[in-house]
């Protein structure tokens, strides 16, 4: 007898897809501009967000294991070179996985879930980091 594999199912699947992803950005924006202590943040973003999150919730549809949206319109990600114009330091990766775990919170019931995604983006964002 062979024992069922079961392929894993992405991030993606698991957070209810594109919607769900598409409530997860746009609430992050939404905090984003509501918390003073994000004004760091903020300040590095256009004063209209609709591109910002248009472009958030196409790099992780792909990111989380669903369709390559943003690679497909953008080409490559390449995250850091995309950045470095920004000055990035610990204060700004800060504010920015505030607003993202806050999102998390809000958004995603599973608690599994939220810690993967919540550790998975501490690691990017502290990858953007070009300030020290």
């Amino acid at each position: 007898m062979q024992a069922e594999t079961t392929m894993p199912t992405s991030h993606f699947d698991r957070i209810g897809g594109a919607d769900k992803i598409r409530a997860l950005v746009r609430r992050f924006y939404q905090i984003m501009d509501e918390l003073p202590e994000s004004y760091g943040i903020r300040k590095l973003h256009a004063e209209d967000l609709q591109g910002s999150e248009d472009k958030l919730f196409k790099f992780l549809c792909g990111w989380m294991g669903g369709p390559q949206l943003y690679v497909q319109e953008y080409g490559h990600p390449m995250l850091r070179r995309r950045h470095l114009p920004f000055a990035i330091s610990a204060s700004e990766r800060d504010q920015w996985l505030l607003c993202m775990n806050t999102a998390l919170h809000e958004i995603v019931q599973d608690q599994q879930l939220r810690d993967e995604l919540s550790a998975a983006f501490a690691k990017v964002a502290d990858h953007m980091r070009n300030q020290h």
